[in-house]
């Protein structure tokens, strides 16, 4: 493995580390690790840098929904067309073209379930190449971008065997 691959590694694993801590880690100096992540940034293999945050954590959590749909394509449209203008929407937090029984898969967040329902239906399913869509809520986030949301409440279900 190359300085470049060991350093996204490590990146990938914890993006709050310094220069000297990756350094360090690697063995290589801080200048050539700064030069690695710069060009990694600049290429666009790092997009960017994000929080991951327990939505169980917030005094206001966020309602979260997936949203599948389905598309009908024409000539003059592509996937791309489709995902440009499904993306430009503030709501929609991640979208990405599937295979298999639904196109995209959309994640939403809005402030209630009627905000994603009223999103859902007034900008999203009206689009002429939409022809189905299905939305289903989060429930309990259990784990999300490799963290481990574990809650401290057990499962009271009772035992049952017949």
């Amino acid at each position: 493995m190359d300085a470049r691959d060991t350093v996204l590694d490590l990146l990938r694993e914890n993006a709050r580390r310094s220069t000297a801590d990756l350094a360090r880690m690697t063995g290589l100096d801080e200048q050539t690790v700064e030069e690695t992540i710069s060009t990694l940034e600049a290429e666009g293999v790092v997009a960017g840098y994000t929080a991951v945050v327990d939505p169980a954590a917030l005094d206001e959590e966020p309602i979260r929904a997936h949203v599948e749909c389905n598309v009908a394509l024409d000539r003059e449209t592509s996937y791309d067309d489709i995902a440009e203008r499904l993306a430009g929407f503030p709501e929609v937090a991640s979208l990405r073209l599937m295979s298999g029984d639904y196109d995209f898969a959309l994640e939403v967040t809005a402030d209630s379930m009627g905000e994603v329902s009223r999103f859902v239906s007034e900008k999203v399913a009206p689009l002429p190449e939409i022809t189905q869509t299905v939305t289903h809520y989060v429930m309990e986030t259990y784990k999300r971008a490799s963290h481990r949301f574990d809650t401290d409440e057990g499962d009271e279900r009772l035992a049952y065997s017949p």
